[in-house]
């Protein structure tokens, strides 16, 4: 009896996500772009990694171009680069009570908590860092 009593949940409850919607792009939204509601719209029915609610999208940026019409994908979203390529940047490194703080050049694009490689301006030798909040880098090695 328990069986059948599953079966009948399991049925009832097909139709439901049937009626889901799904977030598609409103228009071709290019790579590197901040996406706004206007960029999106919904549609009826599922498709496999689609975003469902449209606020989850809005303000991310879009890692690769979306295409109109096509369902919006979660790993299509990131959070916006605070650091561009090329960009000049503040290197942190802390040891201790020590800080040490110097320009280097980012020689990739992050968001932040990402990791970047950039060049010490000074010294000229290329580092590792993750991207704070405010833009600078915090070198590898060195404690928050």
């Amino acid at each position: 009896m328990r069986a059948l009593d599953l079966l009948v949940v399991a049925l009832i409850a097909v139709p439901a996500a049937a009626a889901a919607d799904t977030v598609i792009a409103a228009r071709t939204i290019r790579a590197h772009a901040v996406v706004t509601a206007e960029d999106l719209a919904l549609s009826k029915g599922t498709a496999p990694g689609a975003l469902g609610e449209m606020s989850a999208a809005v303000g991310l940026e879009a890692r690769v171009m979306i295409y109109a019409g096509r369902p919006v994908r979660a790993a299509d979203l990131g959070p916006p680069a605070l650091v561009e390529r090329n960009e000049i940047v503040v290197l942190r490194y802390r040891s201790g009570g020590l800080v040490i703080l110097t320009e280097g050049r980012a020689m990739g694009r992050a968001a932040a908590g990402e990791t970047i490689r950039a060049v010490n301006l000074a010294s000229r030798l290329s580092v590792n860092g993750t991207v704070a909040e405010d833009g600078t880098v915090t070198v590898h090695g060195s404690k928050p």
